[in-house]
């Protein structure tokens, strides 16, 4: 991945214990940046902060004080934020005939409000000098994939939120962009990758012959993090094989 001179920056991370956030937690700490890294897993958490110096913190995303907790340990051990990264989430395959009412609100929850209680925990210390939040959605919200209704809904949630954040906070030089990614073999998507047949048909919708990796996804996080993406906000990209926009022959 490419390295950019993050010296002087503060990140948060939610969801650091995980495939695409742990990925990313080692890359800036190797490009200079002091991290806050949040999640459920603390042993994982843990493990991530050793490697990386960061500060650990449980994050719940449908508990907004939680997000205020790592916007807080940010500014009183660092003095300022200058980023954050919400890779929070979850998965759910069926159709909404078969899904429960409480199977919609954790999606929900674990999704769009994680995102949104990261951006309202960050805006206001993020005002003073600028920076960039980056969101994650989902292929399944920029085109119609069968059996994701719930993850669909959540994940658009979070386009949304990205799209008004940018308009609202750009007059502070605040940045705010989605990454949609494909299917990316992480211990999320275990349930899928792990099984030969799910496998096969998830790699024949990828237009470009794979699933993804976490590196894939954590290089366009860290590139939206990074002065050279500084004239970029409210958009959504597409990291996906192809997925979302092709099909293949």
């Amino acid at each position: 991945m490419q390295v950019y001179d993050l010296s002087s920056r503060v990140y948060i991370i939610t969801g650091a214990g995980g495939g695409i956030g742990s990925v990313l937690a080692e890359h800036l700490h190797h490009c200079g940046a002091k991290l806050v890294l949040g999640g459920r897993d603390q042993e994982k958490l843990h493990r991530i902060a050793e490697k990386t110096g960061g500060i650990a913190l449980p994050f719940e995303g449908s508990d907004f004080a939680s997000a205020e907790r790592l916007a807080a340990a940010a500014t009183e051990h660092f003095g300022r934020i200058d980023g954050a990264v919400c890779c929070s989430g979850s998965v759910i395959l069926k159709p909404a005939h078969l899904t429960t009412q409480k199977e919609f609100e954790d999606t929900i929850a674990a999704n769009a409000s994680a995102a949104f209680g990261l951006v309202r925990a960050v805006a206001k210390p993020m005002m003073e000098n600028g920076g960039s939040i980056v969101l994650f959605a989902s292929a399944a919200s920029v085109t119609g994939l069968a059996n994701h209704e719930a993850i669909a809904a959540g994940k658009g949630a979070v386009m949304g939120l990205a799209g008004s954040a940018a308009a609202t906070y750009a007059r502070y030089k605040i940045r705010v962009n989605c990454i949609a990614p494909g299917l990316v073999e992480t211990p999320l998507t275990a349930r899928i990758t792990g099984n030969e047949a799910s496998l096969k048909a998830s790699v024949a919708m990828h237009a470009m012959g794979r699933i993804g990796q976490p590196e894939d996804v954590a290089a366009a996080a860290a590139w939206l993090l990074s002065d050279d993406s500084s004239w970029m906000s409210g958009n959504t990209l597409s990291i996906d094989g192809g997925l979302a926009t092709m099909r293949a022959r």
